[in-house]
C-alpha cells in the first residue's frame, strides 16, 4: 500500500493523515461504506476534541487472557479509550452516530477506572491515603536533601575544595563538584569525573536521605501494584468488552482523523459508487502546491492520454487514479464533491517508474511485461500504466500494446494509459471503450498549457520543445529533415486537428450558452404571459363585479316608489359607474429607437431593430422579436456626460459579523458581497463570516469567493470561540 502511494506522490498526504490518528492502523475502514459516510458527514458537523495518543494493546489484551498483571501505565492507556468513549456519547450527534454510541454500554466497574488517574496519566494520590502519606513524606526527604546540601556548600572547611556553589544532577542524584583532597573534609561516593578533572560527590547524608526516598518509591509502587492487580482481575472479567471497546477506538480514531485532516485542508469527502467511471470535476491532486485543476469524464475502459512533452499527461494519470483511492479508502481530497463521481475498484496497479536497476537484472521491458502478466487474470481493478512504449521498439510495442490491451478490455478492467506513440492511439481509437485526450501545447508562447482536449490524439511537440530549451535552430531542423516530411505533416494534421477541435469546442460552449439562456428567456417570456393572462383575467372580473353592483343600483332605483329616493338611487349607480377604473388604451405606441435599452417583464435588453410594430431585442446574445405595446424604457445612459458625482455613505446597520447557515450558495454569495461593500464603506479591517460546515458546499464557494474578491487582502478559519473551521475571519 505504502508503495502504491509513493508512486502516486502521496507519501507525505499519507503521512500527514496519519499524525490525526490516535495510533497506528491500516486505511481501510470496517463496515459498510456508506455508513460510514454518513458518521463522518455527522462528525463533521461538530467540532470535537481529538483523541489522546494511544498505544497499541493488543498484546496487553493477549495477558489480561492469560490472567497476568498489567502494569499501571497499560492500565491507563485503557483508561483514555473509556474516558474518549465518555466524552463522545455526551455531544449532540445526528442519529447515524448517535445510534452507534448509544449501542456501547460501558460496564460501571470499567467506568470507574478512569477515576483513578489525572490529566497526566499519573494515579491520583486522593484514590489511597497511604500514598498521600507516601507523597508527603517523599517531599519532605527532598526538602532535607536540599537543606543538607545547602549547609555543606556554606561549610567553612567544605567550601576550599568546591569548584561552585551549584547543586549538580549526576544520574538523578544530587551532587557537588569539588576538587582533589575534599575527603578529609567532606564524606561522601564520587559519581562522576568533569571534563576539567574535578569530582562530582555524592555527600554520605544525602545518600542515606536517597536510600530512605528510594523505600519510599517501593512502598508507592507495592500500593500501585496491589490496584494494578485488583483492576487487572476486573479487566479479565471484561475481556470481552476490552476487546470490542479496543477494536471499537479504532474504529471511531479513523472516522474522526478523516474529518479532523479534511477540515484543517478544506478538503470534501466523496464516497464511491458501484459504477466503475471516474468523473473528476475540479480535482487537485495533494502534491501540488499551486495545482491546475483537473476535470475528467472517464466513463470507458481506457483512457489513453497522449500529447505534448512534460504537458502533465503523467500528472493527470497520478490524478485519476489517487483519487479513485483516496475515495475508495473514504480519504478526504480537494475537489468539487457536488459535480463529481467515482466508482469502487477492489485493487489499484501503477506500472510507472522504470523496473530497471542493477539490483532486480531485468530490463525495462521485460519489467512492464511482468507488470502486465500479474493483472491479466484480475478483475475489478484500476491500472495506470505511464509512457506504455517505454524500453522497447515503438512498432512492435504498437502492435503488441494494442492485442494485449484489447484482450485485458474484455476482463473487468479499467486503465488509464500515458504514451507518446501516435500509431498505438490510432490503433486503440476505434475501439468504442477507448477515450482520447490529448494535452495541449501553446504554439504562440511555445509553451505546454497543461490543459487538455478530449476526443483527440495529441502531438508530442518534441522539436518545439528541444527550441525552447535552448537546442540550436540548424539542428532542430536537421532533426526536422531526419524525421521525414510525412511524419513532420502528420503532426501537422494532427497540430490542426487540435486547433480546430478546439475551436469548434469553443463555438459548441457558445452555442450550448446561448441555448440555455434562450431556454432561459422561453421560460420567462411564457410567464409573463401567464401572468398577463392571470392579471387580465383578475381585472375583467372585477370590472364585471363594478359593473354589475351599478346596474343593479340603477334597477332598484327604478322599482321605488318614490320620486326622490329614484332619483338618489340613480344617483348612486351613476357615481359607481363613473368610480370604475377602466383599462387605459395607449392611442401613440412608445417611441424608440435602436440601441435604446428595453425590459420586457423580468428580461432586459438592447433594441437592434424596429418594424411598425415589433422590435427585435437582443438579451445577453439572443435575439427575440416582441411587440413594441409590451416594451418598456428602463434607465437610459447619459449622452456625453460631463461629469459624474458619486457620493457614499456609511450603511446604518453595518455589521461586523455576518450569519449565512442555511442559505444555498447563490444567495449566500450575493449577500456576502453586499456585506463586504457595507463593511468597506463602514471602514472596517476585519470582518467574521459564519457558514457553519455542513456538506461543505457553502464553505467552498465562500472560500472561492473570497479568493476572488479583490478587496479581501487573507482569510482564514475562525478559531473555537470564532466558529472554528465553520467560520472565516476576513481582512479588509
Amino acid at each position: 500500500m505504502e508503495e502504491l502511494f509513493e508512486k502516486l506522490d502521496l507519501s507525505e498526504y499519507l503521512s500527514a493523515y496519519n499524525g490525526f490518528l490516535a495510533r497506528p492502523k491500516p486505511l481501510f475502514i470496517s463496515g459498510d461504506s456508506r455508513a460510514n459516510y454518513e458518521k463522518i458527514e455527522e462528525i463533521s458537523q461538530l467540532n470535537l476534541n481529538s483523541p489522546k495518543e494511544v498505544a497499541n494493546l493488543d498484546e496487553a489484551l493477549m495477558r489480561i487472557s492469560k490472567q497476568a498483571i498489567l502494569h499501571i501505565s497499560e492500565i491507563y492507556e485503557f483508561s483514555k479509550i473509556i474516558e474518549y468513549f465518555n466524552y463522545l456519547k455526551s455531544q449532540n450527534f445526528a442519529p447515524k452516530m448517535r445510534g452507534y454510541l448509544d449501542k456501547i454500554e460501558i460496564p460501571s466497574s470499567i467506568d470507574k477506572i478512569c477515576e483513578y488517574f489525572d490529566e497526566n496519566g499519573e494515579f491520583k494520590e486522593s484514590i489511597d491515603e497511604r500514598l498521600i502519606s507516601i507523597n508527603e513524606a517523599y517531599k519532605n526527604k527532598k526538602q532535607q536533601i536540599d537543606e543538607s546540601l545547602k549547609r555543606l556548600i556554606y561549610t567553612k572547611s567544605i567550601s576550599p575544595y568546591l569548584v561552585d556553589t551549584q547543586i549538580h544532577y549526576v544520574n538523578s542524584n544530587e551532587a557537588l563538584l569539588v576538587r582533589g583532597g575534599f575527603n578529609h573534609a567532606l564524606k561522601g561516593a564520587v559519581i562522576a569525573r568533569s571534563s576539567s578533572g574535578y569530582f562530582y560527590i555524592l555527600p554520605d547524608i544525602v545518600s542515606k536521605l536517597k536510600s530512605e526516598q528510594s523505600d519510599l518509591l517501593d512502598k508507592k509502587e507495592e500500593i500501585l501494584f496491589e490496584y494494578a492487580k485488583a483492576i487487572s482481575a476486573i479487566f479479565n472479567k471484561n475481556l470481552p468488552f476490552l476487546k470490542f471497546i479496543n477494536s471499537a477506538f479504532d474504529y471511531v480514531d479513523s472516522l474522526i482523523a478523516r474529518v479532523s485532516f479534511a477540515k484543517s485542508r478544506d478538503y470534501s469527502f466523496i464516497l464511491a459508487n458501484s459504477s466503475k467511471d471516474i468523473i473528476l470535476s475540479e480535482f487537485a491532486h495533494p502534491a501540488l502546491k499551486n495545482p491546475k485543476r483537473v476535470s475528467v469524464d472517464f466513463r470507458g475502459k481506457i483512457l489513453l492520454i497522449t500529447g505534448v512533452n512534460a504537458g502533465g499527461k503523467s500528472m493527470l494519470l497520478k490524478s485519476i487514479m489517487s483519487a479513485a483511492m483516496l475515495a475508495k479508502y473514504l480519504l478526504p481530497m480537494s475537489i468539487n464533491s457536488a459535480k463529481s463521481s467515482i466508482g469502487s475498484f477492489k485493487e489499484f496497479q501503477a506500472i510507472i517508474e522504470d523496473p530497471q536497476n542493477s539490483k532486480n537484472d531485468i530490463s525495462t521491458f521485460a519489467g512492464r511485461m511482468l507488470g502486465f502478466a500479474k493483472v491479466l487474470s484480475k478483475k475489478q481493478i484500476l491500472i495506470g500504466v505511464d509512457e506504455i512504449e517505454l524500453g522497447t521498439d515503438f512498432e512492435e510495442a504498437a502492435s503488441l500494446y494494442s492485442v494485449l490491451l484489447q484482450t485485458m478490455m474484455k476482463n473487468d478492467i479499467k486503465m488509464v494509459i500515458t504514451t507518446h506513440h501516435k500509431r498505438l492511439a490510432m490503433l486503440l481509437a476505434k475501439n468504442s471503450e477507448v477515450e482520447l485526450i490529448a494535452a495541449l501545447y501553446d504554439e504562440i508562447n511555445s509553451r505546454p498549457k497543461y490543459e487538455f482536449l478530449k476526443g483527440i490524439i495529441g502531438k508530442s511537440y518534441a522539436f518545439e520543445t528541444a527550441s525552447r530549451y535552448g537546442i540550436p535552430a540548424n539542428i532542430v531542423a536537421s532533426a526536422k529533415s531526419a524525421y521525414g516530411d510525412d511524419k513532420e505533416n502528420l503532426n501537422e494534421m494532427i497540430s490542426k486537428a487540435i486547433n480546430l477541435e478546439l475551436e469548434l469546442k469553443l463555438k459548441l460552449k457558445s452555442t450550448e450558452e446561448k441555448e440555455l439562456r434562450l431556454d432561459e428567456l422561453l421560460n420567462e417570456a411564457k410567464e409573463a404571459k401567464i401572468r398577463a393572462d392571470e392579471t387580465l383575467r383578475a381585472r375583467l372580473s372585477s370590472l364585471e363585479n363594478e359593473f354589475y353592483k351599478a346596474i343593479n343600483e340603477a334597477k332598484r332605483g327604478i322599482n321605488l316608489k318614490d320620486i326622490k329616493d329614484k332619483q338618489r338611487s340613480l344617483n348612486s349607480a351613476n357615481s359607481i359607474a363613473k368610480a370604475i377604473q377602466k383599462p387605459e388604451i395607449i392611442s401613440q405606441p412608445l417611441e424608440l429607437k435602436v440601441g435604446d435599452r428595453v425590459k420586457y417583464d423580468k428580461i432586459k435588453g438592447v433594441v437592434l431593430s424596429l418594424s411598425k410594430n415589433h422590435a427585435i431585442i437582443d438579451s445577453n446574445g439572443v435575439s427575440f422579436r416582441v411587440p413594441i405595446s409590451l416594451l418598456k424604457l428602463t434607465n437610459q445612459p447619459l449622452n456625453n456626460p460631463k461629469s459624474v458625482n458619486i457620493s457614499l455613505s456609511s450603511p446604518k446597520s453595518a455589521s461586523v459579523m455576518i450569519d449565512l447557515h442555511g442559505l444555498r450558495s447563490d444567495e449566500a454569495i450575493y449577500r456576502l458581497d453586499k456585506f463586504i461593500s457595507d463593511a468597506l464603506i463602514a471602514g472596517f479591517d476585519e470582518v467574521l463570516i459564519k457558514h457553519g460546515i455542513g456538506t461543505g458546499k457553502l464553505a467552498y464557494a465562500i472560500k472561492e469567493f473570497l479568493k476572488s474578491h479583490p478587496s479581501v487582502k487573507a482569510f482564514r478559519d475562525g478559531t473555537p470561540s470564532e466558529g472554528g473551521f465553520g467560520s472565516k475571519v476576513v481582512k479588509l
